[in-house]
């Protein structure tokens, strides 16, 4: 998969003309995420599963296949068969960043798959462990980490993600000449590590993180989102951190395989709006750390075909490669 192929962007699998089995579901759906529990795909996936039980009458279950910075998952939903019992949650990077690290892909993301809507969105945030790292501004950090003769570490779910991106890129930015980066199969691995002391900054989903931050042991020291997130509104936003221009979400689609008929897509969008318009849905969402989203499949593509040059950049800037 080469870039060329990013910015052709076909929208697979939106005409297709087959028709659906109604009614659907009528029976058990599943929902495939590419990354361990308890990280932020995995708990929103499990929230919007429960919205979507409701809505109508069916079992929503996760099933987590994690590895491979999630292309273990994404490649089982590509697989499936397209009758709309299984579903993906698919992180942006997998869309826009894998086919520009790896090669080759064990599928290919716009001929293979659906994009049936955005479904959540959240700030990434920065955050260290409060037993082994004083700082408890982002400045205070900046200078602390400059200090250390050894360097820092810093955690993400993988080579490519947005959290890797974006702690590359702070660091760059803070001066701070060495840094490791140590991959992790998700938050889940990140935040025992980041605990016990062996990596001292993630700039990490937000929804990943809140019950260590409310606990207090992590310290959030910024959020990459324009303004400040309402449930933790004592945490600058990077900007006011004083880190311009470091606006960005990280944010996830539902996506069905190639081929599904279209009636069921429309289906399934339409309750993923629905959903995003339910006041206590969204209030749940936030208390997570994210907000729910819900568009058109067109809408879909169009943020991606928006968004995929700043992504481009940003993996230059950072040297992001795969071993």
């Amino acid at each position: 998969m080469h870039r060329r192929s990013l910015l052709a962007m076909p929208l697979a699998g939106l005409a297709t003309p087959a028709l659906a089995q109604a009614p659907w579901p009528n029976r058990t759906v599943r929902i495939i995420v590419g990354f361990p529990p308890g990280g932020s795909l995995d708990v929103m996936s499990r929230l919007l599963a429960e919205y979507m039980q409701a809505r109508t009458g069916q079992t929503f279950i996760v099933e987590n296949r994690s590895g491979a910075t999630g292309h273990l998952g994404t490649e089982a939903v590509a697989r499936a068969a397209p009758d709309g019992y299984t579903i993906g949650t698919i992180g942006m990077p997998g869309v826009l960043i894998s086919p520009l690290l790896f090669a080759t892909l064990p599928y290919d993301p716009w001929r293979d798959l659906i994009y049936v809507s955005p479904t959540w969105e959240f700030p990434n945030v920065v955050v260290v462990p409060s037993a082994h790292v004083p700082a408890r501004t982002l400045a205070e950090f900046q200078e602390w980490a400059r200090r250390q003769p050894r360097g820092v570490t810093y955690g993400s779910s993988g080579v490519g993600t947005t959290i890797q991106l974006c702690g590359a890129s702070l660091l760059a930015r803070s001066g701070v000449t060495q840094a490791v980066h140590v991959p992790f199969r998700g938050a889940a691995q990140t935040i025992p590590a980041m605990l016990s002391g062996d990596v001292q900054l993630a700039v990490d989903n937000l929804a990943s993180y809140m019950p260590v931050i409310q606990e207090g042991r992590v310290r959030a020291l910024a959020v990459t989102s324009a303004e400040r997130f309402p449930n933790l509104p004592e945490v600058p936003t990077m900007a006011q951190a004083g880190v311009p221009d470091f606006e960005l979400t990280s944010w996830s689609l539902w996506a069905l395989p190639a081929g599904t008929p279209q009636p069921i897509v429309q289906a399934l969008n339409g309750h993923i709006q629905a959903i995003s318009r339910d006041e206590n849905a969204q209030r749940r969402a936030l208390a997570m750390g994210g907000w729910l989203l819900g568009t058109t499949p067109e809408g879909a593509v169009a943020r991606l075909r928006k968004e995929a040059p700043m992504w481009a950049e940003m993996v230059r800037v950072a040297g992001a490669k795969v071993e």
